[in-house]
């Protein structure tokens, strides 16, 4: 469409702002729901740029909304700010060194994630206002990504009712349009209540909720070879019972995390695990509850949306990484095994670059990945509103997500430079939607043909609340 390079004009005229943001988010890590600082960064910032700001989105503390311009298309950029326990790390350098502090750290990126968000619907405001152009553009500041199904609470309570377009990005090895590809997933958390006894003088007396958590866990491993390839579970133990083994255990409690490629199959597959629950508690005498804490959808597709963002791609190119840029991103990237490279490369369905450290291409809309796929609460939105998702080069060439490699390089001029080229990316792909009626009418069309044919059920259970203390 006319007029990209004014509105990238824009986005440089603003990058200083928001690399500061990400800088300043990095710096105060955060786990779900309880973003407050880099929440209250945002909402400043978003008042600095003249936004209309509405806070406590969908009754969640951390969550806020900013929107500017009149009538027209309402197109929602969403952005993220939580992070990740057992994450801490020494910005810019390449070997493990935790910071002092609670451990936790920006190991996938939301603290680029949410300001170039920003930073995109900021760009969008000012063209808007400087063209005289009829339409909204707002900021959505989503916390709780990482397990808390924020979009999903969001969405269920009308916040995205209104919008025509969402757009979102996240941070990757690669620059390109994001697959709709994602897992449907629920975290369940299951607590066993048995019996306290003597261990040695009475054990006939106990009945241990821990053997009813560790039989559990053995069924669920018996299931896996008799559940579909791309699903997966897994297990967190909560709660232990304590630390004296000369106490069988009274209480017990275990979070399992369940994914399956849609939500009829993960439907089936938490049954299942349900059953495994039940049979544990019967083999061990014991009592369990479960409670759902949070669920996401699996994400849905549109072609219109994908095809003018990966025009965006083209038209600007790769990101303009430097041989500075590429010196940092391979002293990480020997930190890596070839099979995480590879298995970066195979994800994106690139071909593997011996000795490329950085992404220097945009990939192409016709590669085919291959290989793991991990959740997003994005899929909740993209059910209610036609959705599109950037992946942005922020990082070395096979980084695994959720690393201590990820958060010490999210303060580095790579990452920067992503930053801002996504936020290009994303603005310019807002405004096509904007000025171009037919798009906006292929995209809705295209949405309206997927949820026709399976309509979206919100997988949160109706009495659930957001699970705020969650990470208390």
């Amino acid at each position: 469409m006319r007029n990209s390079e004014e509105v990238w004009t824009l986005v440089d005229a603003h990058q200083d702002d928001f690399i500061a943001l990400s800088d300043r988010v990095w710096g105060m890590p955060e786990l779900c729901y309880t973003e407050f600082r880099s929440c209250a960064e945002h909402t400043a910032m978003l008042e600095a740029k003249g936004f209309r700001v509405s806070r406590e989105v969908a009754g969640i503390p951390t969550a806020v909304m900013g929107e500017a311009g009149e009538d027209g298309p309402v197109i929602a950029i969403l952005g993220e700010y939580d992070a990740l326990p057992g994450l801490s790390q020494e910005a810019g350098v390449a070997q493990q060194k935790p910071l002092p502090g609670a451990g936790f750290g920006h190991g996938c990126g939301h603290n680029l994630l949410g300001s170039a968000s920003l930073l995109a619907a900021t760009a969008v405001k000012d063209f808007l206002h400087a063209n005289g152009l009829k339409g909204r553009v707002r900021y959505y500041g989503c916390p709780a990504e990482e397990g808390g199904a924020a979009k999903g609470f969001m969405v269920r309570g009308g916040a995205f009712s209104d919008v025509d377009v969402a757009i979102s990005w996240h941070p990757s090895s690669f620059s390109g349009v994001n697959p709709a590809t994602s897992l449907a997933n629920t975290r369940i958390d299951f607590a066993f209540h048995g019996r306290a006894s003597h261990a040695a003088a009475s054990p006939h007396l106990g009945r241990s909720a821990l053997d009813a958590v560790e039989l559990m866990s053995v069924g669920v491993n018996y299931m896996r070879e008799h559940m579909p390839s791309d699903a997966r579970v897994h297990a967190a133990v909560l709660d232990a019972g304590g630390v004296a083994p000369n106490v069988v255990q009274a209480f017990a409690k275990v979070r399992y995390l369940v994914r399956a490629a849609t939500l009829p199959e993960l439907s089936v597959l938490i049954g299942r695990v349900r059953k495994i629950a039940d049979g544990a508690a019967l083999m061990t005498e014991t009592k369990v509850t479960a409670e759902v804490v949070s669920a996401v959808s699996n994400l849905l597709a549109n072609t219109p949306l994908e095809r003018a963002m990966q025009d965006n791609l083209d038209r600007i190119g790769a990101p303009p990484f430097d041989d500075a840029d590429r010196a940092a991103a391979a002293e990480f990237q020997a930190t890596l095994t070839e099979e995480d490279i590879a298995a970066a490369y195979r994800r994106a369905g690139m071909a593997v670059k011996p000795g490329t450290a950085l992404c220097d291409e945009i990939v192409p809309a016709d590669a085919r990945g291959n290989g793991g796929v991990g959740s997003t609460d994005v899929g909740d939105v993209s059910w209610v509103v036609p959705t599109v998702q950037a992946r942005g080069a922020t990082y070395a060439i096979g980084t695994p997500g959720h690393s201590w490699q990820l958060t010490a390089q999210g303060k580095m001029a790579a990452a920067h430079k992503g930053l801002v080229h996504v936020a290009k990316v994303m603005a310019g792909t807002a405004l096509d939607v904007i000025r171009d009626e037919t798009l906006l009418a292929r995209a809705t069309a295209d949405h309206q043909a997927r949820v026709g044919r399976t309509p979206y059920v919100c997988p949160l259970p109706a009495e659930l609340d957001p699970p705020v203390r969650m990470s208390a």
